[in-house]
């Protein structure tokens, strides 16, 4: 099949499929005797598995690693489970990052008055410039 029926079948963008071809993630495909690549079906569900191994997070080189096992049936299970439980545990400490700013942004709006006065604690933590007065912070952060 042609790259846009291959791009079409496996739900990634054609160019994304050439990307995917220029990294090695894919075997180099046929091509016709003017230039057209031709893939296989094994090629479409090659790039089903790079897909659905983005949607999931995985970096190009563990998604690389992962083709690979894959391809390989006499792998052993355990070299797969290593690397998605290594994506878990880096997913774990992005989450951990993520609800730690999102706390900090919480208290942030919690100071703004957010109301015609220019003074605006939010702005000043992103400068670095310490609040005027100390207290207005812990009164706005107190329950």
């Amino acid at each position: 099949m042609t790259i846009g029926a291959a791009a079409r079948a496996s739900g990634i963008s054609a160019k994304m499929l050439r990307h995917y071809e220029s990294l090695g993630l894919l075997p180099p495909v046929a091509r016709t005797e003017s230039g057209y690549r031709l893939y296989r079906a094994e090629d479409v569900n090659t790039l089903r598995f790079i897909r659905r191994s983005r949607e999931l997070g995985f970096s190009m080189a563990e998604i690389a690693e992962l083709v690979s096992l894959w391809q390989d049936r006499s792998r052993a299970s355990a070299q797969v489970k290593h690397i998605a439980q290594r994506h878990v545990d880096d997913l774990d400490q992005r989450i951990a990052a993520m609800q730690a700013m999102q706390r900090s942004l919480q208290k942030l709006l919690a100071c703004c008055h957010g109301d015609a006065r220019p003074e605006c604690p939010i702005l000043d933590d992103l400068a670095g410039v310490a609040p005027a007065s100390g207290s207005e912070v812990i009164s706005a952060m107190s329950p």
